[in-house]
């Protein structure tokens, strides 16, 4: 199915499937994107806040962002996004961690100066297995209508 403008109504929720962070990816994303102490070694890892190896909030983005395609976007008519509205990293994520969550639809609205065009935004909720929230957010993607003349909302 390709998910159109059409198919983003307020309150529908798309699930995430499960992704298990393991330690060597945390030591690879950081090393290249956010080489930090809590993010390279499970000693400074434990030695810090965090408690442990922790992933980068931005690895936890990353994860966030590939667990939307593989749930809804790569699927659709996604046009991309404008930005996001807000960004919460809320608990640290540790090597071992499996983390699931959704999208939920909150709103969505033709784009004037766009025909064919609709917003669509999103509340994010990524948890770990003890159902512990560790990131959420809000963000708005455009998408192409299946119906030019579209009004969903």
């Amino acid at each position: 199915m390709i998910y159109t403008y059409e198919d983003f109504t307020p309150e529908r929720v798309f699930p995430f499937a499960p992704v298990t962070v393991t330690a060597e990816d945390i030591i690879e994303f950081a090393s290249e994107f956010d080489p930090q102490p809590m993010h390279l070694s499970e000693e400074a890892g434990r030695a810090s806040i965090l408690g442990g190896l922790a992933a980068s909030g931005w690895h936890t983005c990353a994860l966030s962002m590939r667990m939307m395609c593989d749930s809804y976007i790569s699927n659709s008519t996604s046009q991309g996004s404008p930005g996001i509205e807000f960004l919460d990293w809320k608990r640290p994520v540790l090597a071992g961690d499996t983390l699931s969550g959704h999208s939920k639809v909150v709103e969505n609205r033709p784009l004037a100066s766009r025909p064919g065009i609709g917003l669509v935004k999103f509340r994010n909720e990524l948890t770990n297995q003890r159902g512990e929230i560790v990131c959420q957010g809000e963000h708005v993607v455009m998408f192409a209508m299946r119906n030019q003349g579209s009004t969903v909302a």
